[in-house]
């Protein structure tokens, strides 16, 4: 009978491993009950150790050892070990890694069909009894267990291995649903030999997983069987098996979106996590036939130094998983942000002070997985250098230092670098422009990390490599993605090194939605979209600005810089701008050029505050932009960076209502600049030209005299707060309709991803409480709000509305908010809905304290208030009634929504329709702050 891979010996004795299996050998009869308790005790001390920091790697050693134990003590109890069965542990319990509450995966491996008896049943019973968990059974121990790594929640995976089909008899049935009703998750098949190399050459992960197996008890011989059923002369060579685990990889890093920076990762599957070592050792034990990564060093695959990367990012993201499933009690591999904090003070991490524990164990594990992620890159294309392509090809030559084969850049020799340090730049420029070249050979790729200390000062104000940095930021294709490639090898932070300061940074909010490294050169890779080619309609007047710019490759290098100050303290903008100017300089750029790019940095937020915070209809408010901005080239060149910057900090926050503000800036500021920023214009004349163009409009169908009717009513502001389209829209209505009934209309925009919606009801109802707590019962955002009252006593409304990620509206959404609304504005009593949706899971990790300003009144008469305060749903039915009570009347609103925050401005009258007195101010903010405090603790 095989002996456990596992020494006990190696652990420490107060793990009670030894006294567990001293307990078990005396007393061969112990009950399943105790057995459980004892275990129980057992996996609390490794719990113990780990809070106590003893290495994560003898801590699933020693829970799979656990593991071990117990099934060995039930196999003999059960009188399994006088049968021709082998018991195996497979997966990681066969690799002898366990976490706590990890799959505890085994195979039992049968002779022939005699050996499926009742004893086999009894002990599969006695798993379950003894509170193990089981997902896949078989008495060998496969995937994690069967490598002998076992976290706290981890699958127990285990194969009931039969020498025929007729094995499967009711016996085995019972076994397997006693196991089920023990306790323990373990993951279970039964298959014969036969099948075992069917299903393995079917399905490569079912032959990874196999690969992955260890004998815990039986005979030796059988559990052999079934490995030479498997060995790659018979199926799954080591060329195929690389290609398969090759695409699984890709299909598996595109589920997480190509990227290991998202700000809740899954430590197994993300890009450069558990999964992506996992995938090296296993191309190298079908490759070289060895599950050691050690042995990699041997054959020249690794050297010494990168096999200690690899097994130090394991430890990393072992101790994360393993904090993990304490935690949360069960198995669980994503850093979600419900855990990240407790995961943080359990580790140790404390508040510094610009930076929070939890954003420090994230940018250790984003740094971990890029680093990962490099090795991965390198060792697989070292596999594929040696199983897939020609190694005998001739090389192309590049220049007196690279050269290309099979489709790889390579140096000519390791030397290159010493000889030449400005070679680490050369590559980058050879990606870009030597056609058909599909990546850096990982010999290169490693002679590059060896290399990193040559960028040192000298390097950096060498004239030979800043020129050629710069050509990698000016050329026609490849800029990102050789940003991206720079990021990786580490060449980027090296080079500028208040970059490397932001590699791996998170920012723990819910608006930022990439690591600030990530973020950054999304921006710039919109930019490069923007630059290349007419994007789709959401971006093409983006796209349009763009291509008309004189020199494209500033704005990348705004796009660079934008953020690269975070987390230093003070205004990243300001420390930014520095950073960039002295950039530009030394990189000899045009004073300009180095002054536009540094005002780019220091004012990259301006344009997107103005648009969503302020009333960008107000001729004011356009002639005091216009006069920031100076001249057309700098207000071109912040707004394509600004809807490269938005774009690129969330996709699910951006949406077409915001390309739009932000387009409507830029052209109402392009005007005023056009007209003269001496010559601003009149609000009477701009309320003429809107009218005049309405107009036009509306006497195709209507008479004159129709028109004036409606008109008369409304007030002179309100052809500045809203479009000629808009106003055609509102007068159709109320020709056809009458001035004297309420009405409900909802139009789609252009592109179906934001509503228009068009209330009119007497003034008195107050339907912006009720009206926006309707739509929040559907689940929808209220972009924008404006409120006319007219000289009739009713309100004109109009909302904007969008579902979240920027989905598009379907008819029958359209028929629904059109019918919630009817409902409302029917009712002749204070009817308000209930907004019984739940805040979302991630936004309850968030503490924001309520904050309410107003700005001085404006030339409206109306007094702007500022509310920043946790978003949850039905903020603005408390709003709206708060307002209510106050007496206080909304003219128009702007809500802004940044992750878990809510940024509003209301622009606010009281009851006599005039700007509010600083004792109702004063008021309305005590007011607010009590009913906003109480639902946020509630």
């Amino acid at each position: 009978m095989a002996r456990n891979a596992i020494q006990f010996g190696s652990l420490r004795s107060d793990v009670t491993v030894e006294t567990f299996a001293s307990l078990l050998n005396a007393q061969p009869d112990l009950a399943v009950p105790t057995c459980r308790e004892r275990l129980e005790e057992a996996t609390e001390q490794l719990k113990n150790r780990f809070l106590d920091g003893e290495s994560v790697e003898t801590l699933v050693a020693a829970h799979a050892a656990l593991i071990d134990v117990l099934l060995c003590h039930l196999w003999r109890h059960y009188g399994l070990g006088q049968e021709a069965i082998a018991l195996i542990a497979v997966g990681g319990y066969g690799r002898g890694e366990l976490h706590p509450g990890s799959d505890i995966d085994i195979l039992l491996l049968l002779a022939d069909t005699a050996a499926a008896n009742d004893a086999i049943s009894a002990f599969i019973t006695s798993l379950w009894d003894s509170g193990l968990e089981q997902e896949a059974i078989a008495l060998i121990a496969v995937g994690g267990y069967g490598r002998g790594e076992l976290h706290p929640g981890s699958d127990i995976d285990i194969l009931l291995l039969l020498a025929d089909t007729a094995a499967a008899n009711d016996a085995i049935s019972a076994f397997i649903t006693s196991l089920w009703d023990s306790g323990l998750e373990i993951g279970h098949s039964v298959r014969t030999v036969a099948q075992c190399r069917q299903e393995a050459e079917n399905d490569v992960t079912v032959a990874t997983t196999l690969m992955e197996s260890r004998v815990l008890a039986g005979e030796q011989d059988l559990f052999d069987a079934m490995t030479d059923a498997l060995t790659p002369d018979k199926i799954w060579p080591a060329n195929t098996f690389f290609s398969a685990k090759l695409e699984e990889q890709k299909a598996r890093h595109a589920r997480y979106d190509d990227t290991g920076y998202n700000l809740e990762p899954n430590v197994k599957g993300s890009p450069g996590g558990l999964r992506d070592i996992q995938m090296v050792t296993w191309v190298a034990a079908r490759h070289f036939g060895t599950n050691d990564l050690h042995s990699l060093v041997n054959v020249g695959f690794l050297t010494e130094g990168q096999y200690q990367r690899l097994v130090e990012g394991r430890q990393y993201l072992w101790k994360l998983r393993y904090g993990l499933h304490i935690l949360t009690g069960r198995r669980e591999d994503r850093l979600l942000f419900d855990h990240q904090k407790s995961l943080a003070e359990l580790l140790g991490y404390e508040d510094a002070r610009y930076t929070l524990g939890v954003e420090q164990m994230m940018q250790r594990y984003y740094r971990t997985v890029m680093q990962l992620s490099r090795l991965n890159e390198m060792l697989l294309q070292l596999f594929e250098e040696n199983l897939l392509l020609d190694s005998n090809a001739e090389p192309i030559d590049i220049d007196t230092e690279f050269v290309a084969k099979n489709g790889y850049l390579k140096v000519r020799d390791e030397s290159v670098f010493t000889r030449n340090p400005s070679a680490l730049l050369t590559l980058f420029c050879h990606m870009q422009v030597v056609p058909n070249l599909k990546g850096v050979s990982a010999e290169t790729i490693g002679a590059v990390r060896r290399s990193l200390h040559l960028i040192d000062e000298e390097f950096r104000q060498n004239p030979r490599n800043q020129r050629m940095f710069l050509e990698i930021i000016k050329a026609k294709r490849g800029v990102t993605a050789e940003l991206r490639r720079m990021n990786r090898y580490g060449v980027l932070g090296l080079y500028l090194p208040a970059f490397g300061r932001i590699v791996g940074r998170m920012q723990y909010d819910l608006f930022h939605a990439y690591t600030v490294d990530e973020h950054t050169l999304f921006v710039v890779a919109n930019l490069r979209r923007f630059a290349i080619r007419m994007t789709d309609d959401e971006f093409r007047h983006n796209a349009s600005v763009m291509q008309r710019l004189d020199t494209p490759w500033l704005a990348y290098l705004a796009g660079l810089f934008h953020d690269i100050a975070k987390g230093r303290g003070g205004d990243h903008s300001e420390l930014g701008a520095v950073d960039a100017l002295a950039f530009c300089r030394e990189h000899g750029l045009d004073e300009n050029d180095a002054q536009l790019v540094s005002w780019l940095v220091a004012n990259h937020l301006v344009l997107s505050m103005t648009a969503q915070k302020k009333d960008i209809t107000d001729p004011d408010v356009i002639a005091a932009f216009a006069k920031r901005m100076g001249d057309q080239r700098h207000l071109d060149y912040l707004y394509v960076l600004t809807a490269a910057d938005v774009r690129g900090t969330n996709p699910k926050l951006w949406n077409s209502w915001k390309a739009k503000l932000f387009r409507d800036l830029h052209a109402a500021t392009s005007d005023a600049l056009a007209r003269g920023l001496q010559n601003p214009l009149e609000k009477a004349s701009l309320v003429a030209d809107t009218a005049e163009e309405a107009k036009a409009k509306l006497l195709s169908k209507y008479s004159a005299q129709d028109i004036d009717d409606v008109w008369t009513q409304l007030p002179a502001e309100y052809f500045l707060r809203h479009s000629p389209y808009e106003i055609e829209w509102h007068t159709s209505n109320l020709i056809r309709r009458g001035q004297n009934e309420s009405m409900i209309d909802v139009r789609t925009r252009d592109d179906h991803k934001a509503v228009a919606i068009m209330i009119y009801t007497p003034h008195i109802q107050h339907t912006f409480a009720a009206a926006t707590a309707a739509l929040d019962v559907l689940g929808l955002s209220v972009l924008d709000a404006r409120i006319e009252p007219i000289k009739n006593e009713f309100s004109l409304d109009t909302y904007i509305v969008a579902k979240d990620g920027g989905v598009a509206f379907e008819r029958d959404e359209i028929t629904e908010i059109r019918a919630r609304l009817a409902f409302i504005t029917e009712r002749k009593d204070d009817f308000l809905p209930q907004v019984t949706r739940k805040i979302e899971r991630r936004q309850r990790m968030f503490e924001t304290p309520t904050r309410i300003s107003f700005r001085a009144n404006d030339d409206s008469g109306r007094t702007p208030m500022e509310l920043v305060c946790a978003d949850y749903p039905g903020l603005l039915l408390t709003v709206g009634q708060i307002l209510i009570k106050c007496q206080t009347y909304i003219n128009s609103a702007k809500i802004v929504t940044i992750g878990e925050r809510a940024e509003d401005v209301f622009y606010l009258m009281n009851d006599q329709e005039e700007p509010l007195t600083k004792e109702q101010q004063e008021a309305l903010k005590i007011a607010l702050q009590a009913a906003l405090d109480e639902k946020t603790n509630s």
